[in-house]
């Protein structure tokens, strides 16, 4: 396209996060009260004994320190971090080799007063929670909870008071996408730091039901650009193609779309019009590009939503593997088939790997979600 020709990002990979990722998911447990229905991990009621130990947990976290110039940001997730009784030794483990720590707890009965203390008192960077739906029919179906959407309601605003850094995840799939200017509006009067959108992946307990087609992934990756003019950050997960959506709004491209007018349109009604400039980044990572994953088992992965096998903790140099994979490499080069391959935005967007892989069984191929053609 003429107006895209003189862009440097476009040009060349932008070699950012070649010697480390930017961040670090832990995948601290399986086990989780909860039983959402598009749960990446599979859940369970119980710990696996399969999990890293509190010794083998604080090797892991002395390991990743070891990343020069300095390690990632860890994220601590699960299941539920908080169903391990150490969870909180280890953040604290972690902080003492000099690194950021986040917590991604499960709105449950063991995020309570006395956690919101600890992870306060531990200085944890920040806390995602997870909110799905603008009233509790939608969020309390998701999380196939009875109340959950109260608590949560009730958890963000506790942290709020308590100073601490929330960041609010929503995940964009059928049973919701109607409702997310409704969603971002009640986000935005909770006064939190960031919101995250995860854009659906069908892997793990979700299902083709709970998938998109591209057209309304565009509508909804539109209308999270026109959120992110309000003053408040926001952020998408396995939808990179919002930075090609970036670049177009820079250029006076608009789409335009009965969907997407619908949901602008009670968007501005909610809202007012947008006054603010984004804060949609130009640029960012991929599985596998800034992102690595740790299973709960030490299993090394691109991406949480990313199920190809790199190697084990315990046995695997993390860094090297990191560094010198193959499959990494070939990512961050964005060595890619089909209309990734070949799209002008692929070295600042470069689609959803993870979509890519549960569609095709192949990393590299073309994200079915984005509707580019170049």
């Amino acid at each position: 396209m003429v107006q895209f020709e003189n862009i440097v990002d476009l040009k060349e990979p932008h070699h950012l996060f070649d010697k480390k990722p930017t961040l670090l998911f832990w995948e601290t447990t399986m086990a989780c009260p909860l039983r959402c229905v598009h749960c990446r991990a599979n859940a369970i009621y119980h710990r696996s004994p399969n999990e890293l130990n509190t010794d083998e947990a604080k090797k892991m976290l002395e390991i990743i320190s070891s990343f020069d110039p300095k390690p990632p940001m860890i994220v601590f997730t699960g299941g539920d971090p908080l169903m391990r009784d150490d969870i909180f030794e280890l953040i604290d483990y972690a902080k003492s080799l000099g690194m950021l720590c986040a917590l991604s707890p499960a709105v449950s009965e063991n995020l309570n007063a006395e956690a919101i203390k600890k992870i306060k008192e531990l200085g944890v960077s920040s806390v995602s929670i997870s909110l799905d739906g603008a009233i509790p029919k939608t969020h309390d179906f998701i999380r196939q909870g009875q109340g959950v959407f109260y608590r949560t309601i009730s958890i963000i605003k506790e942290l709020v008071k308590n100073g601490i850094r929330v960041q609010v995840n929503s995940v964009v799939m059928s049973l919701n996408f109607e409702d997310f200017p409704k969603i971002f509006h009640l986000i935005k009067n909770l006064n939190v730091d960031v919101w995250e959108v995860f854009f659906i992946i069908v892997t793990g307990r979700a299902n083709k039901f709970l998938d998109l087609e591209p057209r309304k992934f565009e509508a909804i990756a539109q209308l999270i650009f026109d959120c992110s003019r309000y003053g408040l950050a926001v952020r998408t997960v396995e939808a990179p193609f919002i930075r090609r959506i970036y670049y177009e709004r820079m250029a006076g491209i608009e789409f335009h779309d009965d969907l997407y007018n619908r949901l602008k349109d009670e968007l501005i009604k909610l809202e007012g019009m947008p006054s603010s400039k984004t804060t949609i980044y130009s640029k960012g990572t991929l599985d596998g590009d800034g992102i690595l994953f740790i299973a709960h088992d030490g299993s090394i992965y691109p991406g949480g939503f990313l199920p190809i096998r790199l190697g084990n903790i315990k046995k695997a140099n993390l860094i090297k593997v990191y560094r010198e994979n193959e499959l990494l490499n070939r990512i961050r080069r964005r060595e890619f088939k089909g209309k990734c391959g070949s799209c002008i935005f692929k070295y600042v967007c470069g689609g959803s790997r993870a979509r890519a892989y549960a569609n095709t069984n192949d990393p590299l191929e073309s994200d079915p979600a984005c509707i580019y053609i170049s």
